[in-house]
C-alpha cells in the first residue's frame, strides 16, 4: 500500500488534467490539430503540459520507492507537498515572452531538487544497509 504517494499522485493527476484541458481549449480556439502552428499561446500550453509529463512521473516513482522502503511520513509529505507546489508554480511562470518569471524557476528548480533529494535518499538507504 502506498497511501501517501497515492494521495500526491491524485493531486498531481488533477493538475495534469487541468493542463491537458487547457491545451484542448487552445486547440479548439485556434483550430490547430497538430503541433502549435506558430500560435505562441498554444505553444505555451503545450510546453506547460509537456514539462509536467517530463518531470512528475519519475518524481512519483521515487516517492513510491521511498514509501515502499519505509521512509518517514515527514519526508514523504515534505517531498510530495513540495512537488505539488512546484508543479502548480511552473505553469503559472512559464510564459513564451518572459524567460525570467520566478514561478518558472521555483517550479523547475523545485521539481529537480525534489527528484535529487528522493534519489539520494534511496541510494543512501541502499548503501547504508
Amino acid at each position: 500500500m502506498l497511501p501517501i504517494t497515492g494521495f500526491y499522485a491524485g493531486l498531481l493527476a488533477l493538475i495534469l488534467v487541468a493542463l491537458g484541458i487547457h491545451v484542448g481549449i487552445q486547440r479548439a480556439r485556434t483550430g490547430i490539430s497538430i503541433l502549435h502552428g506558430q500560435d505562441m499561446n498554444l505553444a505555451t500550453a503545450i510546453r506547460r503540459h509537456a514539462n509536467f509529463t517530463e518531470g512528475v512521473p519519475l518524481a512519483l516513482i521515487l516517492l513510491a520507492a521511498l514509501e515502499l522502503n519505509g521512509a518517514s511520513r515527514g519526508l514523504l509529505h515534505g517531498l510530495g507537498a513540495a512537488l505539488v507546489l512546484a508543479r502548480i508554480s511552473h505553469p503559472l511562470g512559464l510564459q513564451h515572452d518572459n524567460m525570467r518569471n520566478p514561478l518558472r524557476g521555483i517550479g523547475a528548480g523545485g521539481t529537480t531538487l525534489i527528484t535529487i533529494i528522493a534519489a539520494v535518499a534511496l541510494i543512501w538507504g541502499y548503501l547504508s544497509k
